[in-house]
């Protein structure tokens, strides 16, 4: 026993600063050696060299978007809060059966249903696979962003953006490897939470860039300064820091801090081009509504999210402030606003991704943490025009288009009323299986060492590639 806890305590004394080393040895790095994102080979060949994940905050409603139900319309009304009591948040506020304030319609030629809310998404349908049976394990909006972020119902594990990161590396050493567009109106739920690292190596973790005025703070000096005095200054720079680091090998964020301040340098140029709109035309601009009172902010970020991705970048996130997408009152006014800020960007990168021939390579991923309950969640049970939907952990709706996916199909399905996913059902373990695959990532073999167990993006499930996304 006394020796026992001798090696113990070895082991935590020579684990203690190593979290990045043992990360580096899952892809076969010398323990010690500084962590990059220079690109590396996937597992198999990729369908995708890269992601835009449009993130809607929130929980959008999947019976009022895109699953209409002829039940709702022909029960509205009804009771049913005594069969599905324990799916509900807010009991107090329950109502009756509510059917969706919005007309339904097929479009393009594959006859996709899409709500009057999403006129312009209608005349994409074509691109996308509409994926109506996914599902989660929380009822609350924080474990739920977490579980759709990290595949986990609390904070402390690597997102998927810095999975993808990992395994992958970028392709363009003059940006990160992830990209965080937030709002400007002000951060979602769970804050920087819903981008970390983890215990992966801290370069993983998304880099927040500004749609408006200067794209990374303090970026550029303050003040103008000689090219050879610069370059002198960062390689007196570089070389103090090399010094520094030799003495402290068992530092991964010191090497990443190091490495992030190298990024920063070669980013002045890189960046401030990337982000530079005035070199889109005025038609393309046009396009994704930039210009426009409720569309400039998230037309920005979408046009913004498509020059990253043909730079290099890997893996760009886009985010609405706080969780616009939560209508637990207000149904129609509420998602309908939501809808204005979002529906003709998103239709516009899918078209641009298209017409550049982008989206043969970049798979673009729309979807919440959750969707709605089909009952109705009342703020005065008086006054109808004012309910709502609350959470609903059993039926959630997603799609993506891009790379390696099929055009124009609908994959599953919800049950009658649109409370539960009954049919090809896709957890999110699945749904992280399957975007990994398309970047060809096994997520079997994308693991770090972490106190004694294989960490993963899926964790401890065993989830099947939903290969009827795939084209």
């Amino acid at each position: 026993m006394g020796g026992g806890l001798g090696q113990a305590a070895l082991l935590s004394l020579l684990g203690r600063d190593v979290p990045g080393a043992m990360a580096e040895v899952a892809y076969g790095a010398a323990p010690g050696q500084v962590f990059d994102l220079k690109p590396r080979r996937p597992h198999f060949e990729p369908k995708a060299k890269a992601v835009i994940h449009l993130f809607m905050n929130g929980g959008p409603s999947q019976v009022d978007l895109f699953d209409p139900k002829q039940e709702l319309t022909r029960n509205h009304g009804k009771s049913y809060f005594n069969k599905i009591a324990g799916e509900v948040e807010n009991p107090h506020s329950a109502g009756a059966l509510l059917r969706s304030p919005f007309k339904f319609a097929q479009h393009g030629q594959s006859g996709m249903w899409v709500s009057e809310a999403m006129p312009y998404f209608a005349q994409c349908v074509d691109e996308v696979v509409m994926i109506r049976s996914m599902f989660t394990a929380s009822i609350t909006h924080e474990p739920a962003l977490f579980n759709i972020h990290s595949g986990r119902l609390f904070s402390g594990h690597p997102t998927l953006g810095a999975w993808i990161s990992y395994g992958l590396g970028s392709e363009n050493q003059s940006l990160p490897a992830y990209v965080v567009l937030e709002d400007p109106k002000g951060p979602p739920i769970n804050r920087n939470q819903n981008w970390q690292s983890g215990y992966l190596p801290p370069v993983c973790q998304g880099t927040r860039f500004r749609s408006t005025g200067a794209p990374v703070l303090d970026l550029h000096p303050g003040k103008d300064i000689p090219d050879q005095v610069i370059d002198l200054e960062r390689d007196l720079i570089g070389m103090l820091d090399r010094i520094h680091q030799r003495r402290r090998p068992h530092q991964p964020r010191l090497g990443a801090r190091i490495a992030n301040y190298e990024l920063a340098a070669r980013m002045q140029i890189e960046a401030s081009e990337a982000l530079d709109l005035s070199r889109e035309s005025p038609a393309t601009q046009a396009m994704y509504g930039i210009g426009e009172d409720k569309t400039d902010s998230y037309g920005r970020r979408c046009l913004i999210a498509r020059r990253l991705v043909e730079r290099g970048v890997r893996f760009v996130q886009l985010f609405i402030d706080g969780q616009i997408w939560d209508n637990h009152t207000k149904l129609k006014s509420g998602l309908r606003s939501a809808c204005e800020r979002t529906d003709k960007p998103v239709a516009a990168l899918l078209t641009d991704l298209r017409q550049s021939g982008l989206l043969e390579e970049v798979v673009v991923a729309w979807g919440g943490e959750m969707g709605r309950l089909p009952i109705a969640q009342l703020d005065d049970k008086k006054n109808e025009a004012n309910s709502g939907r609350d959470h609903n952990k059993n039926a959630m709706i997603g799609w993506m288009a891009g790379a390696g996916l099929k055009r124009g199909y609908v994959h599953g399905a919800t049950d009658e009323i649109g409370l539960k996913a009954v049919e090809k059902t896709v957890g999110v373990p699945e749904w992280h299986a399957t975007l990994l695959h398309l970047l060809g990532l096994d997520y079997a073999r994308l693991f770090v060492r972490q106190n004694g167990l294989d960490e993963r993006l899926v964790g401890v499930h065993e989830p099947d590639i939903v290969s009827d996304l795939l084209a």
